[in-house]
């Protein structure tokens, strides 16, 4: 018993020990943790830098008093007064860093403790290594040179310039190699620096070495050293200019190397023609291309085959016909173009950020699903009706069950019993499919008595999502049979969301764009999110400088008010066109094999071409918008959704009023994916699903997805609010770009008239006749005019028209007669004659 008892307290103290270890470990990887330490540590810093600064003005009055002492008996010494703006500990410590230690540049230590405060915070992405090299490079030739240099001018200064080691690593330097190897070592440090922080000042000496050089020749006699012509001047003129202009860490690190290229030649033979080369035009962030001037031609084979032997890559980097250029003298060997060069450091939300539901390999009711089967043989026996098996699937919100029944009976008298069978059921709904795709059975969709919760993060971490390769992918959430549903947004390519309120149609937008942020690198796409609600996308605006898109004018991106969705959706129609522009001149068909093209550096940016990224536009409450803007809404969305999907550009419409003035026929016939959640009636499905089933479901993220003639139910992967906020902030202090992508301008020309405005100018010949007689009959009737003066109803229609926007006859009022404003005809003449 002791023994046991031993063993079982030292399990406990085992498993307590790694338990706080655990704690311990996931303690420091919190992430507030690092942000709270990075604050602190920065602050450090700020207050050691403040302390330097201010020793160079007060170190004098303030050595006396803190030297040769430690920092307990100064900050115990209550009458001791100090001159540093930090106090006792300031002058402690600024005396230490620049008397003891490296002298004025200690002042880089504070800067480092800086950057690291930074770095713990996130908010820098400098390399730590190249920081730390540059902060010891600074402090040990710095604190050399300015010991040599200062130490020698002011000799007789309160401040060590060098510090205790510049100090006497000088004294050592210069015993052992004099005040001109001292020279040039200091020479030597400038030069390290300037050529690590001006390549130019690199390829300057370089030249300098090149030029001054004698040359040599085995010949008798000798050459006269040739001087380079006017040409290669100019050209090594412009090189020093491009590399002037280049920012200081293209210089440190080129992006690319020349090769230069080997002319051919045989003893015998003629000088073979030059070969074209490639010059690289010069465009912007580091985007060069080539640009092939005529095609190769020599005399000799051989020669052919040594160039091609010498040029492996100059097949890689041809140009297409619009890239146009001038041949040059080298070829310049380029990596693929990068899109996501920018945004490197850019890290994709972490699974941490979702919740994870603990509702995860649930056991199945087997009482419940017995239960079921049994009341469904029961309730169609009742009505004569026998199958001959039945088997269930159990899925996280709802139970297929598929029948096969006896033969000849027929499946309408199955169909038409669903009411019947809910009673029995005691369910809330049931929908039967009769019969099912693709399979010789009928199924019956029942509800589960304990719906499972299917959670985000199980369909953002599964395999199949995270192993797709789609442009745009998906997770919408599980199917009946628990496999995550996954679709590729370009294949749809837009997507209609329709269902009554609260019944889980925000969820499934928010859980479609959750999947794109999960995915997608923000130089692969950008999102329009139209809200006119007001509330609905607002957390989103934190991602403004990563995924957003806007007009270039507009404060927000996130679009609330009506009149700029109208201009917002004009632009786009702008945008599709200039891709489609894009394509035409860069010869290709779609938006994949256009940016396939320019990251080979096959298109040439100098010409307007440029890397595309997806656009993926979102709607909500689109039925609000069309009872705000009609046509100006409409228009433009139709536009896009008949031609954008070759050019990247991808809609999803959302509405809670599925009602045949809101999703016309234009609408739906460019929006074949649907997504239907709960509706009210079946009128409602037939619109949004040219079927019936939407009513029938149970809400809650219950949802038909159709395809084409295929019907997918499906429960929503339910996002809350603060996971989605977590995720838009963890994206967003990330670094973005300068701004949201900006969208093209659209200037309407002064003067245009919009589509029914009515001209006045040009008036019908009848125009004065059908005035007057509107007015004496006080009728305004358009078949009054067309049987008074025998013409067709087109015309009497715009004759209405036109007295109507001369203000004679009011508006339309249906099947009854327009008001006449106008009582008689001496008013009529005098508004007839001011429009002469």
């Amino acid at each position: 018993m002791a023994k046991s008892t031993k063993r079982k307290r030292k399990r406990t103290t085992t498993s307590s020990g790694s338990k706080r270890i655990r704690a311990i470990i996931a303690f420091l990887k919190n992430e507030r943790v690092h942000f709270i330490t990075g604050i602190l540590v920065a602050f450090l810093g700020i207050f050691t830098l403040l302390s330097i600064i201010s020793f160079f003005f007060t170190g004098a009055a303030d050595q006396s008093k803190v030297l040769n002492r430690s920092f307990l008996e100064l900050i115990q010494d209550k009458q001791l007064e100090v001159e540093n703006w930090a106090s006792t500990g300031g002058a402690f410590l600024s005396e230490i860093l620049v008397n003891r230690w490296f002298g004025i540049f200690s002042i880089l230590i504070p800067f480092f403790v800086i950057y690291l405060g930074l770095r713990m915070m996130k908010v820098s992405s400098f390399s730590f290594i190249k920081a730390l090299l540059i902060t010891a490079f600074g402090m040990i030739c710095g604190s050399i040179t300015s010991a040599f240099i200062l130490g020698h001018l002011f000799p007789r200064s309160h401040i060590n310039w060098g510090g205790a080691h510049g100090s006497q690593i000088e004294q050592l330097l210069e015993n052992s190699i004099g005040v001109p190897g001292m020279i040039l070592l200091v020479l030597l440090f400038i030069l390290i620096v300037v050529i690590l922080f001006r390549q130019s000042s690199m390829h300057r000496i370089q030249e300098t070495l090149i030029n001054s050089k004698p040359s040599f020749n085995g010949s008798k006699g000798g050459d006269i050293p040739v001087k380079p012509s006017y040409a290669e001047e100019e050209e090594r003129e412009e090189e020093r200019e491009e590399e002037a202009t280049k920012p200081a860490w293209r210089k440190i690190f080129p992006a690319s190397r020349k090769v230069k290229q080997e002319e051919p030649t045989l003893s015998g033979l003629e000088p073979p023609v030059q070969s074209p080369s490639l010059k690289p035009v010069e465009a912007h962030d580091n985007f060069e291309v080539f640009v092939p001037k005529d095609e190769l031609h020599v005399a000799e084979e051989k020669p052919v085959e040594k160039v091609e032997k010498t040029m492996p890559s100059v097949s890689n980097a041809a140009l297409d016909g619009d890239a146009g250029g001038e041949p040059g003298e080298d070829v310049e060997i380029l990596e693929d173009y990068d899109p996501k060069k920018d945004l490197s450091s850019f890290e994709f939300p972490t699974m941490e950020l979702l919740k994870v539901y603990n509702t995860g390999n649930r056991q199945v009711d087997m009482r419940e699903q017995n239960e079921n089967k049994d009341k469904i043989i029961r309730t169609l026996r009742n009505y004569g009706i026998e199958i001959t098996s039945i088997k269930a699937t159990v899925g996280p919100t709802i139970t297929l069950y598929e029948i096969v029944p006896q033969a000849g009976v027929r499946i309408s008298r199955i169909r038409n019993l669903e009411d019947d069978i809910a009673l029995s059921l005691s369910a809330l709904g049931i929908r039967i499919i009769a019969p099912m795709p693709g399979k010789g059975t009928i199924g019956i969709e029942v509800p589960n008595k304990d719906p499972q919760i299917v959670s985000m993060q199980s369909v953002i971490a599964s395999t199949k999502f995270q192993e797709c390769d789609y442009e745009l992918p998906v997770a919408l959430g599980k199917t009946i049979t628990n496999e995550v549903f996954i679709f590729d947004l370009t294949k749809m390519p837009h997507l209609l969301v329709a269902g009554a309120t609260g019944q889980g149609k925000s969820v499934g937008l928010n859980a479609i764009i959750t999947s794109l942020l999960y995915k997608k690198h923000p130089a692969e796409m950008k999102m329009v999110l139209i809200d006119p609600k007001m509330v609905e996308f607002n957390i989103y605006s934190t991602i403004e400088k990563h995924y957003l898109a806007k007009l270039p004018d507009e404060e927000k991106a996130i679009i609330t008010d009506v009149t700029k969705v109208t201009q917002t959706l004009n632009s786009l129609t702008k945008e599709m066109d200039d891709r489609y522009e894009l394509l035409m001149r860069a010869h290709v068909r779609t938006i994949k094999e256009y940016n396939e093209k320019f990251i080979k550096r096959r298109l040439n940016p100098k010409n307007g071409h440029r890397y595309l990224p997806y656009i993926v536009v979102v709607i909500d409450e689109f039925g609000d918008l069309i009872m705000t803007a009609g046509k100006e809404i409409e228009m433009p969305i139709a536009r896009i959704a008949q031609k954008a999907r070759a050019v990247g550009m991808h809609m999803v419409i959302a509405t809670q009023r599925p009602t045949t003035n809101i999703i016309t026929g234009t609408i739906k016939a460019n929006f074949p994916a649907r997504m239907a959640f709960r509706v009210t009636s079946q009128i409602d499905s037939r619109t949004i699903l040219d079927a019936t089933g939407a009513n029938q479901l149970i809400g809650r993220g219950d949802m038909l997805f159709s395809q084409g003639s295929n019907l997918i139910r499906i429960q929503c992967a339910f996002v809350d609010t603060p996971e989605i906020e977590d995720i838009s902030q963890y994206i967003g202090k990330q670094r973005g770009y300068e701004s949201a992508f900006a969208l093209p301008e659209v200037t309407s020309a002064e003067g245009e008239e919009k589509p029914g405005t009515v001209d006045l100018n040009d008036r019908d010949p009848l125009f004065d006749e059908a005035a007057r007689l509107i007015v004496i009959h006080q009728q305004g009737s358009t078949s009054l005019i067309q049987r008074k003066f025998s013409i067709g109803y087109n015309r009497a229609g715009r004759l209405m028209d036109q007295l109507e926007s001369a203000g004679i006859v009011g508006p339309t009022q249906g099947s009854k007669p327009r008001d006449v404003y106008i009582s008689d005809e001496y008013s009529l003449e005098k508004l007839l004659d001011s429009l002469r």
